[in-house]
């Protein structure tokens, strides 16, 4: 029996420190804690200093991205993301609220979950709506990827050709869509 593989798109971030570790370094130990058990991690972006969102929420953040090719599905794939972000002290007390690390599975294939239907809902919800909701179960590609400077900016390091299963763009076509404030506000390390 041959085991699928596909390439996952994690995005990093964290405005935290921890101990002694600055958030760039959390960052970096992060990526080491990315075991063999999850996937061979292909690409690796630059860091980048981002402004904290919504705006004095709080410290700029540490942003990057990673391509990892896996075999794992998604949702066994953002459990253990999830295990390595609790190693690095993770708080889930306030939606986009400060933290020492996040790791988001932007994406994993061309896998669009749980439905069509389902990712549209999470797609058109109004901005007010998603700082208050939480979906009850994981929605890929990230809903909100296609508005993230600090999401877009570092795929297009590592990825600049993947292609949104929905929206049809590549990484690239996103990032160039958004304003050019946003993105002049996304400053390599």
């Amino acid at each position: 029996m041959t085991i699928s593989r596909r390439k996952a798109i994690i995005a990093l971030g964290g405005n935290l420190p921890l101990g002694g570790m600055l958030p760039h370094e959390i960052l970096l130990a992060a990526i080491e804690e990315i075991t063999p058990s999850m996937g061979e991690i292909c690409q690796v972006s630059r860091l980048f200093q981002t402004p904290c969102f919504p705006a004095g929420a709080g410290p700029d953040y540490v942003n990057a991205a990673l391509v990892l090719d896996t075999n794992l599905k998604p949702t066994s794939l953002m459990h253990q993301l999830q295990a390595v972000e609790q190693k690095f002290s993770r708080e889930r007390e306030q939606r986009w609220g400060m933290r020492t690390l996040d790791l988001d599975l932007i994406a994993c294939g061309d896998s669009v979950l749980p439905s069509p239907s389902e990712y549209q809902h999470w797609l058109d919800l109004p901005l007010e709506l998603q700082m208050r909701q939480t979906p009850p179960e994981l929605i890929l590609p990230h809903p909100r990827l296609q508005d993230r400077a600090f999401v877009l900016v570092p795929m297009c390091d590592v990825c600049p050709d993947w292609r949104h299963p929905v929206l049809g763009k590549t990484a690239s076509e996103l990032c160039a869509a958004l304003p050019k404030s946003d993105l002049e506000a996304v400053q390599p390390l």
